[in-house]
């Protein structure tokens, strides 16, 4: 059926155009939001009698979004989000997240159901991304996803201990052992430090006598 949308309807249209849609979406969906009214002989030509103030306000709205796309295009915003061990993260980088980092950090605000992630994010690094701010209008934003780390696993972080442990003993006892041999024993130590006194010969011993 054909309908007067009152307001832009992705994929479809924007105010003032008249379209031809499915009943069902028409009756369940678009009537229901007061986003467009059925095409009657009587609300086409009301429309004809606003279509200079529809203009209007279409010219002020592509003036909008291409200054929104124009600060937004080549941009980046990052987002940090918890990692495994694969560096996959826990569940996937959403729109909603998107739409938050772009506020933060670049001051504008998107939509973001316009907001085109080309599948799914869900490993650290730079994603492209895709704002439709209005129509055709769009931007390429690049959201940067780092890892916030992985918690050890606790059986893994105990058994590096032990093996660490296990592996400083022996290097201790290498250690000594060194010291041994560069030490020299007691006994050594004695023998050196005697001095041979002169002794007394038999002739000498017997002449005495």
């Amino acid at each position: 059926m054909k309908v007067i949308l009152l307001q832009e309807v992705k994929g479809k249209g924007g105010e003032g155009d008249v379209v031809d849609v499915a009943r069902g979406f028409a009756v369940n969906y678009l009537f229901p939001r007061k986003m467009a009214v059925e095409a009657t002989n009587g609300n086409v030509k009301q429309l004809e009698q606003r279509r200079h103030n529809i203009r209007m306000r279409e010219e002020d709205r592509i003036a909008e979004a291409e200054r929104i796309a124009e600060a937004l295009d080549g941009t980046s915003v990052s987002i940090t989000a918890k990692v495994g061990e694969e560096g996959r993260l826990y569940g996937s980088v959403t729109s909603t997240m998107i739409e938050d980092a772009i506020e933060q950090t670049l001051d504008v605000n998107v939509n973001r159901r316009k907001i085109d992630v080309h599948g799914h994010i869900k490993e650290v690094g730079e994603h492209e991304v895709t704002v439709q701010v209005y129509r055709d209008i769009k931007a390429q934003v690049t959201v940067n996803v780092i890892g916030e780390g992985v918690e050890p696993n606790p059986l893994l972080a105990e058994a590096l201990a032990e093996d660490s442990v296990e592996t400083a003993e022996p290097k201790a006892e290498a250690a000594d052992s060194e010291e041994a041999e560069e030490a020299p024993s007691t006994e050594e130590a004695s023998d050196e430090t005697e001095v041979e006194q002169p002794g007394v010969t038999d002739d000498e011993a017997t002449s005495g006598e």
